[in-house]
C-alpha cells in the first residue's frame, strides 16, 4: 500500500535514515503534489456506497493478524458545521511486517503506525492519513472524493479548485476493465472483463463499456500529498502518488466483482458488518497469525 511504498523508499536510503533526527527540517513554501483520479464504475450511487464499505471491511480482515494490520479506534456518527452529518472513523494501521526487515530494525518507536481519519458525508468523503507519533506534521496524505451519479468522468472542476491549483493538478483516468494490471496483482475472480454478475446481469465489461453501460457513476478522488523531510520530500511524494492508480484500480475491480456478495444489502446491514469486523480485527490482532502483504 501507500505507506509500505513510502517506507520501502526510506529503506533504500538507509544511511539517511540513520541521521534523520539531525537532518529533519521544515521547508517553507512547500509545493504539494495534487492529482485527481477519476474512477468510473458500472454502479449506481446508492450501490457504490454499500459496495465500497463492504469491500473495505473484507480487505481489512485479509490484512490483519498477529499484532499487525487494522485497528478500528472509532466508528460513529458525527455532525459539524463544515461538513454536516456523516460517519467518522479513526483507524490505526500497524505495519511492522508490511515493510522490509531493514526498516523494522532502524525504525524508531511509533514510526510504523499510521493513522487514518475519515469523514464520510456521502457523496462527499474526506480522508487524512498521518504518522503523528513520529513524523508529526511532516507527513500527510489527504484524499477528497466526490461521488457523482450518471457521470463518466468528464467534469472539469468537481473539487472547485482555484485557477492556480488547477494549473498544478494532474488528472488521471482509471479504467477498471481496460487498464493493465501487474501480474502480481491479477486475480481472475477480480477481472471485470471476465466477471458476470448473477444477481444483476452486469459484466463482463468490454472495451467501450464506459460509453454504453448503465447504471454509471464516477469517483473523483483528489489526492494531496505532503512529505516535509529534508532530502526525501520530492522522491517520497512522487512515489506515493504513483502508487495510487494501482491501489484505486485494484480496489474498485474488487468492489465490482464482489457485487453478488453485497448487492441488496442496506446501510443498516453494513453497520452491523462493520461492528462485527471490528470485533474480528481485535481478535485477529491479539491471537491470529500475520496475514496479507508482508516483506522480509
Amino acid at each position: 500500500n501507500v505507506v509500505t511504498c513510502m517506507l520501502t523508499l526510506l529503506s533504500e536510503k538507509a544511511s539517511e535514515i540513520l541521521t534523520f533526527e539531525a537532518k529533519r527540517v521544515r521547508k517553507s513554501g512547500v509545493n504539494m503534489l495534487i492529482r485527481e483520479f477519476r474512477v468510473v464504475l458500472p454502479l449506481s450511487l446508492e450501490e457504490y456506497q454499500v459496495g465500497q464499505l463492504y469491500s473495505v471491511a473484507e480487505a481489512s480482515k485479509n490484512e490483519t493478524g498477529g499484532g499487525e494490520g487494522v485497528e478500528v479506534v472509532t466508528n460513529e456518527p458525527f455532525e459539524n458545521e463544515e461538513m454536516g452529518k456523516g460517519q467518522y472513523t479513526h483507524k490505526i494501521y500497524h505495519l511492522a511486517s508490511k515493510v522490509p526487515r531493514l526498516i523494522r530494525v532502524l525504525a524508531p518507536k511509533g514510526s510504523l503506525e499510521v493513522h487514518e481519519k475519515a469523514w464520510n458525508c456521502y457523496p462527499y468523503c474526506k480522508t487524512v492519513i498521518t504518522n503523528p507519533d513520529y513524523m508529526k506534521d511532516g507527513f500527510h496524505i489527504t484524499i477528497e472524493t466526490w461521488h457523482i451519479e450518471n457521470d463518466r468522468g468528464e467534469q472539469v472542476n468537481v473539487h472547485k479548485l482555484s485557477k492556480e491549483l488547477l494549473e498544478k493538478r494532474e488528472v488521471i483516468h482509471v479504467d477498471i476493465a481496460n487498464d493493465p494490471v501487474d501480474a502480481k496483482d491479477y486475480n481472475k475472480e477480480w477481472d471485470p472483463t471476465k466477471f458476470h454478475s448473477e444477481k444483476t446481469g452486469r459484466g463482463p465489461l468490454g472495451p467501450d463499456w464506459k460509453k454504453t453501460t448503465t447504471p454509471i457513476m464516477c469517483c473523483y478522488k483528489q489526492v494531496t500529498c505532503e512529505f516535509k523531510w529534508w532530502g526525501l520530500q520530492g522522491q517520497v511524494e512522487s512515489r506515493i502518488q504513483k502508487v495510487y492508480p494501482r491501489l484505486f484500480r485494484n480496489f474498485h475491480r474488487q468492489v465490482f466483482c464482489w457485487i453478488d456478495e453485497w448487492y441488496g444489502m442496506t446501510m443498516d446491514d453494513i453497520r452491523r458488518i462493520e461492528a462485527d469486523t471490528k470485533a474480528k480485527l481485535d481478535e485477529q490482532r491479539r491471537e491470529g497469525e500475520v496475514r496479507g502483504t508482508s516483506e522480509q
